[in-house]
């Protein structure tokens, strides 16, 4: 991620995650085989990066390390993928990291073609260079005039030792000897550019693919045209030849369609129309088996098998996307691992952000599928629905009936769709009364319990459905809710409140169950969009003045207004917890609102702007969808996993434009980098000893090295052990041994001190110990804090015996106890380790009572401590009261 002068990156919040929905674009795919797995692979481009597929079951094996621009074509080696962006091309290894760069192309390249330890490159200026893999160095460079020869396709044909064709877009052919530089020969062509050329299963034998439509099988050893195939379709895209049996090739075409041709009745057997909604990026027939690999620039990668009677392929497996730019995107369910979202290619479908096996299509929405099914309709696209437009979920019911409600752009009635059966579902919604054409469906929501829909039309109707029966319930108003057309709809988590809002600037609040007003406002600009956070009852509300309206709908009183958007605003979302409500916006920009702070504390700009924008349930990920692009990109939530600062940003902060993320985390790396990094934002605080002198302050001292000083003699009793522990009576495991030349085993030691006495000599304990000496000092120049650190170092038995010998029977004197309880006094003065003070008091009174008693310097200093003990006691006795009376009120008042 980039950082702006401020030096904060362009985004606190939200780091650039993954993208889903992306399997395949115009670039043709590669297949390869693996000779260690025997099995095939498909690796399609997505971008700057690209996936490999296992062909078996079609699962995603690996995803490259992304590049640093668009992949413009792709090959492959038995071991090496290649894949060029710009003027320069890299190989990778192991489907994922580059192991070697390839530099040195002027244009843009637009062929590969590896050649053993070689690849071939051939860039739009046709030139071409011969590359060493290994070494990387050049080898050979070839340059053709782009007015007479222009390079279209390059092939190497079988057991033609180092020998390459090459085809042109003014219709020739030349074949090169690569090795000694020479042009073995110039087929004059058929006055058509070659967009194709592909080795077919016999020797000498290829095939060319024309502009015009035409495929020429040629024997290019005897310059002898073998046969002519004409598709009507437009320029061939692509060629492959069956190999298990069967004298099969098809052919691609620019509208999706493909051929396939019978190469010994020299005839066309079959069509697949519409094997792709887009034009056919290549196709290839798997070796020596009747699967057929296509993909192409609607976001598709099929496989097709051959099993059929006829000759005709049916679907096998597929991974694919959206074919068209997304409109409408929301997460499904609590769990926040689906994301629904509906396109303009008319499909709903559902995206994992666990694992792509766990994608599913709803498909298309069908105006009649009764009637498709009895007619056997074979064009189904003018039955089908128009894009969806605006949809609300609920999962509550999903096994009972439908739970997806549906508006469809220019259409009146609401399709329902079965997240379950993964079909659009039994119900239009419409009202019966209306037959007009130029009334639509704005506005949707469902309720939570999954019962009821609420459908707000473009003439002002706000009409209740049941989703179980598709029954009309109803509607708010006597004839319609609003006087313009129906901006937003939203219904509260009990069912008991309404919420409409309209484009003639009202918002209006209706009793869910009699549909009679409650309440309305006046807004200060027409309303664009309208979002409630359930939970919460906060109501978003964006304005056709790019500003937002934040509404309490208990108190139906606006309490937050948000300006700073300079464009349109497209969607809103509610973090899970209703603090942050993030906007996305024709400006390009995503920005976060704190709601309690009322302040803006995140934004970034992006290079597409973004149409829609949803959050997790679960608030790991944001998801957003962008103008032209068909993938739903994720962005992780950085503050579930560091520090983040939620500073307001200042009126002239400029957000720097931040990548989308790509479908590989590359963007981990850095992020870890930045975090290391101190920021200005991020000052951490040093909390003080004591914030105030006034205030009591307690010690960072665990309980345990205080709370029980005064039950020490019972915790010891409790853990006293019942018995002694026997030592064993068996011999040692190393027999002890007399030191001397002859090894002799020592005599065990007899117990002749039985009589010695048992009583500790005095002697060893007149030893003063360090706290003492300590308290000594302090009554000479009256400082403390080194005696009290000794203690607080020490454990509870050590506390309690540094204080037993304080006393004059113990090698104590008068002068140390009066020292120690100048040392309390200090403690207490200072407000400091209060709960210190009093356990070593309390234990010091316990153990020296009837000394202290007994002595009247002792006396005195008792009384002024009593004094400081009991003023202290009786402010916070104040304080404590005042807290519970407060609590005891909240508690029982009948607020």
């Amino acid at each position: 991620m980039e950082q702006d002068a401020g030096g904060r990156t362009a985004s606190a919040l939200f780091a650039g995650f993954r993208a889903l929905g992306h399997f395949s674009n115009g670039i043709p795919h590669v297949v390869r085989f693996s000779a260690l797995k025997r099995r095939f692979y498909v690796t399609t481009c997505v971008g700057k990066s690209f996936h490999t597929y296992d062909v078996q079951k079609l699962s995603l094996v690996a995803v490259s390390n992304s590049l640093p621009q668009d992949i413009c074509c792709m090959a492959a080696d038995g071991k090496l993928v290649f894949a060029a962006y710009g003027n320069v091309f890299s190989a990778f290894a192991r489907n994922k990291e580059v192991v070697h760069t390839f530099k040195g192309h002027k244009a843009e390249i637009h062929l590969l073609q590896p050649f053993g330890d070689h690849v071939i490159s051939v860039d739009t200026d046709s030139i071409l260079i011969i590359w060493h893999i290994y070494s990387e160095e050049e080898y050979l460079q070839l340059t053709f005039d782009k007015s007479v020869f222009k390079i279209s396709a390059i092939l190497h044909p079988s057991t033609y030792l180092n020998k390459i064709l090459l085809g042109s877009e003014q219709g020739s052919l030349q074949l090169w000897n690569v090795k000694s530089n020479k042009l073995l020969y110039t087929f004059p062509g058929w006055k058509v550019g070659v967009t194709a050329l592909q080795q077919a299963p016999a020797v000498d034998v290829i095939a060319v693919g024309l502009m015009s439509g035409q495929i020429i099988i040629h024997n290019i050893k005897f310059d002898e045209t073998l046969m002519k195939f004409r598709q009507d379709w437009g320029p061939i895209t692509s060629i492959s030849f069956r190999t298990d049996g069967h004298p099969i090739m098809a052919a691609g075409s620019p509208c999706g369609h493909i051929g396939l041709w019978d190469l010994e009745d020299k005839k066309l057997i079959n069509q697949m129309r519409n094997a792709h909604s887009t034009a056919i990026a290549g196709l290839t027939f798997l070796h020596r088996e009747p699967l057929l690999v296509t993909n192409g620039a609607d976001n598709a990668l099929r496989i097709w098998i051959f099993d059929g009677p006829t000759g005709e392929g049916r679907l096998l497996r597929f991974r694919m996307g959206h074919s068209a730019p997304l409109t409408k995107i929301r997460y499904y369910g609590q769990n926040g691992q689906q994301i629904l979202s509906a396109s303009q290619d008319g499909t709903l479908q559902s995206f994992s952000t666990i694992h792509e096996k766990f994608n599913k299509s709803l498909g298309h929405g069908l105006i009649n599928r009764k009637r498709v099914k009895r007619k056997g309709l074979q064009n189904a696209m003018s039955v089908r629905l128009p894009p969806i437009t605006k949809f609300a979920a609920e999962e509550a019911r999903e096994s009972d009936w439908d739970g997806i409600i549906a508006c469809h752009q220019g259409k009146l009635s609401c399709s329902t769709w079965n997240y379950q059966r993964s079909t659009i579902g039994t119900y239009f919604l419409k009202p019966k009364e209306l037959k007009k054409d130029d009334i639509t469906a704005t506005a949707v929501d469902i309720t939570s319990c999954g019962n009821f829909a609420i459908i707000g039309l473009s003439s002002g109707t706000v009409d209740v459905y049941n989703m179980q029966s598709g029954i009309h319930r109803g509607s708010f108003g006597k004839d319609q809710a609003h006087k313009g057309s129906v901006r937003g709809v939203a219904v509260d988590g009990l069912n008991q409140l309404t919420v409409t809002t309209g484009s003639e600037g009202l918002l209006k609040f209706w009793n869910f169950k009699n549909k009679i007003l409650i309440h309305s406002i006046s807004l200060s600009s027409t309303p664009n969009m309208m979002l409630l956070h359930r939970d919460s009852g906060i109501l978003g509300l964006a304005l056709d003045d790019f500003s937002i309206s934040v509404l309490d709908i208990e108190t139906r009183k606006i309490v937050r207004e948000f300006s700073g958007h300079q464009g349109q605003i497209n969607d809103m979302t509610f973090s899970p917890d209703g603090r942050w409500l993030i906007s996305a916006s024709m400006d390009c920009s995503v920005r976060t609102w704190d709601l309690p702070s009322g302040c803006l504390i995140d934004c970034f700009l992006l290079d597409s702007a973004p149409l829609n924008v949803t959050m997790s349930p679960t608030g790991d990920f944001l998801a957003t969808s962008h103008v032209d692009h068909l993938g739903i990109y994720l962005w992780s939530n950085i503050s579930l996993y560091s520090v983040v600062s939620l500073r307001p940003l200042p009126t002239d902060y400029v957000p720097s434009v931040v990548m989308l993320p790509g479908t590989c985390q590359t963007q981990d790396v850095e992020l870890s980098e930045e975090t290391i990094e101190p920021s200005d934002e991020m000052i951490e605080y040093d909390s003080p000893e004591q914030l105030n002198e006034q205030l009591v302050t307690l010690s960072l001292l665990p309980e345990s090295r205080w709370k029980n000083l005064l039950n020490l003699d019972i915790i010891k009793k409790k853990n006293k052990p019942k018995e002694p522990p026997k030592v064993p009576k068996s011999a040692p495991f190393f027999i002890p041994t007399v030191p001397g030349l002859i090894p002799r085993y020592a005599a065990p030691e007899q117990n002749n001190d039985s009589q010695q006495s048992k009583v500790v000599n005095l002697g060893i304990l007149a030893q003063k110990s360090d706290f003492c000496l300590k308290l000594e000092e302090g009554l000479v120049n009256n400082k403390y804090e080194a005696a009290l650190n000794l203690l607080k170092e020490l454990g509870p038995s050590g506390i309690e015996t540094e204080l037993r010998s304080l006393s004059p029977d113990y090698g104590g004197s008068v002068e140390v106890m009066q020292s120690f309880l100048k040392m309390i006094g200090m403690m207490l003065d200072r407000k400091r380790d209060f709960e210190l003070a009093q356990a070593y008091l309390a234990l010091f009174l316990k153990l020296h009572l009837k000394v202290l008693s007994s002595e009247p310097i002792l006396l005195e200093e008792m009384t002024k401590l009593s004094s400081q003990v009991e003023e202290n006691w009786i402010h916070l006795q104040s304080l404590f009261n005042q807290s519970m009376c407060i609590l005891n009120y909240i508690k029982s008042a009948l607020l």
